[in-house]
């Protein structure tokens, strides 16, 4: 039996041509330009959804402190002065990380009144300007403090 071995030369390679692996630069600088466009243009919607969110959230929750103030003024004949009496110790994270909320109560007016506001506070306030503080009335009142249209806002 006869054995055959062959021994390759390693400078038949080279007479082959260049085999590439990898990416150029150029390719790779093209998909980082791409990107980062593509980037650019995502990025103020996504800002601008998050505000809406922030606002929904902050419209929901004054919305229900509005409809505990209606009970509390049924039970005890007179408005909640703090949202505490109303029985909310605590305020979601997602309303008080991004608004104040506050109660302003006047019960020795006949009917009593009252008015619950979210203020933005830190990015919410650089970002959502055109609605800025929501509001909401013993009547069911809705308010704004900014430029845009109650609308577009609540």
């Amino acid at each position: 039996m006869n054995v055959i071995i062959m021994i390759r030369d390693a400078s038949q390679d080279v007479t082959e041509g260049w085999i590439q692996q990898g990416f150029t630069l150029v390719e790779l600088m093209v998909t980082v330009a791409i990107v980062a466009i593509l980037a650019a243009l995502a990025y103020p919607s996504y800002t601008q959804y998050i505000v809406r969110a922030n606002r929904s959230a902050a419209e929901s929750f004054i919305l229900s402190v509005a409809t505990t103030q209606e009970q509390y003024n049924l039970d005890a004949r007179q408005y909640a002065t703090t949202l505490a009496l109303l029985g909310y110790a605590t305020i979601p994270t997602k309303v008080s990380s991004n608004y104040v909320i506050t109660i302003a109560a006047d019960n020795t007016v006949a009917p009593p009144t009252y008015a619950i506001t979210a203020t933005p506070t830190g990015s919410q306030l650089i970002q959502d300007t055109p609605c800025a503080n929501l509001t909401i009335n013993q009547i069911g009142t809705k308010a704004i403090s900014g430029t845009a249209t109650l609308a577009s806002c609540w």
